[in-house]
């Protein structure tokens, strides 16, 4: 892989990280189309790139979260705990993120080697994509049945909402699954405001994105890459999904989801039947 290369997968998986098409179907796609030899390491180094985008965006929402989770402890001593989340928007979001990231944690930790099996298979990646396609369709058609009713603030969201939407980033494991996709369109079934959705997806995929980065931790190390290569693509991504968090935050509030969802059709679809012609 070369440093163009590099630029250009980094760049992808930067914006489609956080626009809903699926960042694990692209990392797939792409190298068979330029021709570069990529890795899970590789691949899993481009998502500490947007770990730090995140990071960077959200970063006075993670500030007061960790002052929360210890003021969420002091609580705890005192017999206030359920008071505290309950009243306290930060306790709640800090709670409500830690109870999301449980199933998607156990679903890596248990399903780990066989979703890794689809990342081999052009075909799963555009059956997965064309699923995406249906539940940011589905999503959207029924906040469009809802319109009526105001979105759930952060204090009306439950726990059990949170498990929900942490169930649908556990399935994004698989490859053509969107994280954020899935994420903001179980948030919009459960009658999330349309910006907390996104907010909470996109802040939800910092634990998950730490912890597949420390699991693959020895192999970034030692990728057998020119560390050129290496910085130009963790660069490309951190910027360019910061980009994508940006656009996405504003977006989600004026506008539908539906470009997305025919846009994964498409490419799930090519994805599919490209390799029977070409044959």
């Amino acid at each position: 892989m070369d440093i163009i290369q590099a630029i250009i997968m980094g760049m992808v998986q930067g914006l489609t990280e956080f626009l809903p098409v699926s960042s694990s179907a692209h990392l797939v796609i792409l190298p068979e189309l330029l021709g570069a030899k990529s890795s899970l390491a590789f691949d899993t180094l481009l998502h500490v790139g947007t770990l730090v985008a995140v990071v960077g965006y959200f970063w006075k929402d993670i500030l007061a979260m960790i002052k929360a989770f210890f003021s969420s402890l002091i609580d705890l001593s005192h017999g206030n705990f359920k008071d505290g989340v309950k009243n306290d928007p930060f306790k709640r979001l800090t709670w409500l993120v830690f109870v999301g990231t449980i199933p998607a944690g156990l679903m890596g930790v248990l399903l780990k080697t066989q979703f890794e099996l689809l990342f081999s298979s052009l075909t799963a990646v555009g059956f997965f994509l064309l699923i995406t396609g249906v539940i940011l369709w589905a999503a959207e058609w029924i906040s469009k049945k809802n319109s009526g009713k105001k979105g759930k603030k952060i204090k009306e969201v439950s726990f059990s909402n949170s498990l929900v939407i942490g169930l649908f980033q556990g399935f994004a494991i698989a490859p053509g699954i969107s994280r954020s996709g899935s994420t903001i369109a179980s948030g919009l079934f459960l009658g999330l405001e349309r910006k907390l959705a996104a907010r909470y997806s996109f802040i939800l995929s910092i634990p998950a994105i730490l912890g597949a980065a420390l699991i693959q931790i020895k192999d970034i190390i030692s990728f057998d890459s020119n560390i050129a290569v290496l910085i130009c693509g963790f660069l490309s991504s951190a910027i360019f999904s910061y980009l994508a968090v940006k656009f996405m935050m504003n977006y989600i509030q004026k506008h539908n989801l539906l470009i997305f969802s025919y846009y994964c059709w498409i490419v799930g679809a090519l994805t599919l039947l490209i390799p029977l012609i070409w044959k």
